[in-house]
């Protein structure tokens, strides 16, 4: 062995000893541990609560008090009670989501593919709305959407509404104000999934002689689709479960299923509401389950 050899083997340090397994597993267990305990106090125990209250006397009052008689006929008679703004919560929610999908995918897009220096700007004013209250934000569509506003007056004007006819309360105005304040649920996660397509993909398929309409086919939507499940299931989940926006730019006739459960639960109805909640919790997981089913798991990771 060479001089330089010894020296080498005799300054080499020894490699650190590697932690042992259970070290590292309790460690795993203490990160864990805090959002554990979130789940738990904020999730869990309040579902579970949700579900026994679903099951309890219904002709129980807050004086009295409720007792617990699993009373499973409380789902029954709230869907028969209750199928028509349920359904129509579904529906709603399932047009706010086509429309956002229509209008978020060329926004992010734009904003992805085409924006150059200004990307940073369009990102802003798109989760710009974010910085004021839902509530306020969904007021200001109140009073743009009046018989005095000037949309109104517009669409008067263009002979597109009648002298009579009007915006507010009305279902237009409901799927209106849904679509804006589910808008940027859309286009967040449709941006960041088309932000990470490799552009010399579509370079390529503009070299195969590939127009814009099959590069965007064959290439672009495909890789897009994790965003469109994701923007999708952000958008119709909270959607379905709305209640400020029938309440406030709609009549009786445009109420959803949020509108008779927080009526139930201020009444104090608990046994109908928590009913409803919970009917309402498991119809929209069964249908994410089929939807992501069939779009294909494998899009979403």
């Amino acid at each position: 062995m060479s001089a330089v050899g010894q020296l080498g083997a005799t300054t080499a340090t020894p490699a650190p000893p590697s932690e042992p397994k259970s070290g590292r597993r309790l460690t795993a267990y203490l990160l864990l541990l805090p959002g554990g305990l979130f789940l738990l106090l904020f999730f869990v125990i309040p579902l579970v609560t949700l579900l026994a209250a679903s099951l309890y006397d219904p002709n129980g009052s807050i004086e009295n008090g409720f007792s617990m008689t699993w009373h499973w006929q409380n789902f029954i008679d709230t869907m028969s009670d209750y199928a028509r703004p349920f359904g129509r919560s579904l529906w709603y929610a399932l047009l706010t989501t086509a429309i956002c999908l229509l209008l978020g995918y060329p926004l992010a897009y734009a904003i992805a593919i085409k924006s150059g220096r200004w990307k940073n700007l369009m990102l802003a004013l798109v989760i710009a709305p974010f910085f004021t209250s839902f509530l306020i934000r969904t007021l200001s569509w109140k009073l743009l959407l009046s018989d005095n506003g000037f949309v109104v007056d517009a669409l008067k004007w263009l002979h597109i509404l009648g002298p009579d006819g009007r915006l507010l309360a009305t279902t237009s105005a409901v799927v209106t104000g849904l679509t804006y304040n589910f808008l940027p649920f859309m286009v967040l996660p449709l941006y960041a999934s088309l932000e990470r397509i490799d552009k010399r993909l579509l370079e390529a398929g503009g070299d195969l002689f590939a127009g814009p309409f099959t590069t965007f086919r064959k290439i672009t939507l495909p890789l897009s689709m994790p965003g469109v499940i994701a923007g999708t299931l952000l958008t119709f989940i909270p959607a379905a479960g709305d209640y400020i926006n029938a309440q406030l730019l709609g009549t009786p006739k445009q109420r959803m299923i949020g509108n008779d459960i927080q009526r139930l639960f201020a009444a104090g109805a608990y046994p109908t509401a928590a009913a409803l909640s919970v009917t309402l919790m498991a119809a929209i997981v069964v249908l994410v389950l089929i939807y992501i089913r069939r779009a294909g798991t494998e899009d979403l990771v």
